[in-house]
């Protein structure tokens, strides 16, 4: 009788520990969440981190508002902003009202730090190259920044190496894969956007009225 009382207390117990288990591993978030890919089965999505972005930017920092300085686009250059990504990224005002746009997106981070690694390619005196390869890292790189990036964990450490040593092109491909980013995910959205079609419509008729 006793033996059978313990045999059913132990079972009774490994029992209550398998619920906690099971408990503990409902509310313990997926490994998933942790990792730095931009994958849409991730639930650690674009857009989650948009989400998140958004009420951390409203409360930690302000984001850069200057845009570039450069002159009113043609009703021309406007419409092959449609024509590819890249002719896009090659107009600074093509780039000021694509940065307007993701503005409005909570992700100009994007842009910013693209801008930020032009920038760093122009540099050649190594001094200044550290400070900015710091300045950039700080800002955009580090996950305690509300201005980080969305970067796979190979890229992240390909740039932990290269921070040992900066150099113009320490940023390369992080560059590379916001820009792809930006032109998967952001780039339809812009050209469909009211920002892009209001510039369109207001450019024809400035030029009608001429």
């Amino acid at each position: 009788m006793g033996g059978g009382r313990s045999e059913t207390s132990a079972l009774s117990g490994a029992g209550e520990a398998r619920g906690l288990t099971t408990t503990q591993n409902s509310q313990r978030p997926s490994a998933c969440c942790f990792c730095w890919c931009c994958c849409c089965s991730c639930s650690w999505s674009e857009e989650e981190r948009r989400k998140r972005r958004r009420k951390r930017i409203s409360q930690d920092t302000k984001i850069d508002t200057k845009l570039e300085t450069c002159p009113k686009p043609s009703v021309e250059e406007i419409r092959m902003w449609s024509q590819s990504f890249d002719k896009l990224m090659r107009n600074p005002a093509g780039r000021n009202a694509f940065r307007e746009f993701l503005r409005t997106e909570y992700s100009e981070e994007n842009m910013l730090f693209w801008l930020a690694c032009e920038d760093l390619k122009q540099e050649i005196n190594k001094s200044a190259i550290e400070e900015k390869a710091r300045s950039i890292y700080e800002d955009y790189i580090s996950i305690l920044s509300p201005k980080e990036v969305s970067l796979d964990a190979r890229v992240r450490e390909v740039i932990n190496r290269k921070m040992q040593d900066p150099t113009p092109h320490t940023f390369e491909d992080a560059q590379l894969q916001i820009y792809t980013l930006m032109h998967r995910d952001s780039y339809p959205r812009f050209l469909s956007s009211n920002i892009y079609k209001t510039l369109v419509l207001g450019r024809s008729r400035t030029s009608s009225e001429c």
